[in-house]
């Protein structure tokens, strides 16, 4: 059985699952476990209903009642105090016996109270109401049975009532406050798992453009080894250290993607986000993407960039430098050896445009260079480059032209900036 805190706390692993449990709507007779806060509660409400039945017995040695009907007033008083302690586990069946004993006995008033108010707060209206309405109707043979005066019933009857309905509204109330509660933190930990989510996507979708740019190079370069095994030792060494280079950054940036999913599963299982932060190296943006043309081409592509943009915002140069990476990789893959073109257009106010073209199949007027086995792909990458046009608020579009040619081609917005330096 799943153990609970009297606080409506559980364990992570049925955090999700009993929600109706965490708000006291559980089975009755299940073990309770209770906090600090839950003695004190527990012990206050003991105090008042001992408060309340001491009140009770003043008031009945006033009235001299018959010795057999004090008798039993004082001991269903005293059983009905112990029995508040058992609240919290049948506060249903508590508040049925302290009602129906209050129906004529006075004493039990006091636990009949405290059962009230718990069943308010820890069960449902379908429960509590009929339970209330119960309460309320154990005033009918109370105030015709015992002795009094018409005005004196008529006084014990309103207050009977307005204790009653006050107990019951302030449960609901309490129990009204934990549902929201609940619901602030449900809603609070489903926006945080959504932010880790999508925190995951990037850093899939870095990793997936960053990586394939990087193992692309190795093959084409390692495909040039292997098509040519008599070249020049000058040329060899160059592709080998090319290869070198590209591996070793493609295994710094794996290891980043790394560490920061361990630093971020590490937040997540409650270690301290303040120590240990893995920084993040600064994002490429457009200005970067002249080195990027220059990298393909000493890689031994035919690469040819049309840039007529300058000073784009940080985050659509960003998207556009993935974008153009990723064209260029599935370039260097299905179209090896073929000339590409790259071109960029855009200024503030109107969309930043990228349009990359190449020959389909690594054909170029009848001829065509291709080193070693075509690199496998899962097509992810055109699907990844879309998704992320859109979450920018741009889109893509991509597929091959009745010229022989495939183009990909990308829309974003580039905002005005808002803020212009007055002139002295």
């Amino acid at each position: 059985m799943t153990e609970l805190r009297g606080d409506g706390a559980a364990t992570s692993e049925y955090r999700w699952a009993l929600p109706s449990v965490l708000l006291g709507d559980g089975s009755a007779g299940g073990r309770v476990r209770r906090s600090t806060r839950d003695w004190i509660v527990d012990i206050l409400l003991f105090l008042l209903a001992c408060g309340l039945t001491f009140l009770s017995l003043i008031e009945l040695r006033a009235q001299h009642p018959p010795e057999p009907l004090m008798f039993a007033e004082q001991v269903t008083g005293a059983l009905s105090c112990a029995a508040v302690w058992l609240r919290r586990r049948w506060p249903v069946a508590l508040a049925v016996v302290t009602g129906l004993l209050s129906s004529y006995l006075e004493m039990p008033g006091g636990a009949s109270v405290a059962a009230l108010f718990t069943v308010a707060v820890h069960r449902p209206f379908k429960i509590s109401g009929p339970i209330t309405l119960f309460n309320l109707l154990t005033l009918i043979p109370y105030v015709s049975l015992r002795p009094q005066t018409e005005l004196d019933r008529t006084w014990t009857a309103a207050l009977g009532v307005a204790i009653v309905l006050t107990v019951f509204a302030w449960g609901i109330v309490i129990r009204a406050r934990r549902q929201l509660v609940w619901s602030l933190r449900q809603r609070a930990d489903s926006a945080a798992e959504e932010a880790k989510r999508l925190e995951r996507e990037r850093i899939a979708r870095e990793m997936h453009d960053v990586l394939a740019h990087r193992i692309s190079m190795l093959s084409l370069h390692a495909g040039a080894l292997e098509f040519r095994p008599d070249a020049p030792p000058g040329e060899i060494a160059k592709a080998a250290g090319a290869i070198r280079a590209n591996a070793h950054l493609a295994l710094q940036d794996l290891r980043e993607v790394i560490g920061v999913l361990r630093h971020s599963t590490s937040e997540g299982e409650g270690g301290e986000g303040g120590e240990g932060t893995v920084p993040e190296r600064p994002q490429p943006t457009l200005a970067d993407l002249p080195a990027l043309v220059e990298e393909c081409r000493h890689a031994g592509m035919d690469v040819r960039l049309d840039l007529r943009a300058d000073g784009a915002p940080e985050g659509p140069g960003r998207n556009l430098y993935r974008i153009v990476q990723e064209a260029l990789t599935n370039a260097r893959k299905h179209a090896g050896g073929a000339p590409v073109t790259v071109t960029v257009e855009g200024a503030p106010g109107k969309a930043l445009s990228v349009e990359v073209r190449n020959p389909l199949g690594g054909r170029h007027g009848g001829l065509g260079v291709r080193h070693g086995a075509r690199i496998p792909g899962a097509g992810a990458g055109l699907i990844g480059l879309t998704e992320r046009a859109e979450l920018a608020g741009g889109r893509l579009e991509h597929g091959a032209t009745p010229q022989g040619e495939f183009v990909v081609r990308a829309w974003l917005p580039w905002p005005v900036e808002t803020t212009q330096e007055d002139d002295a």
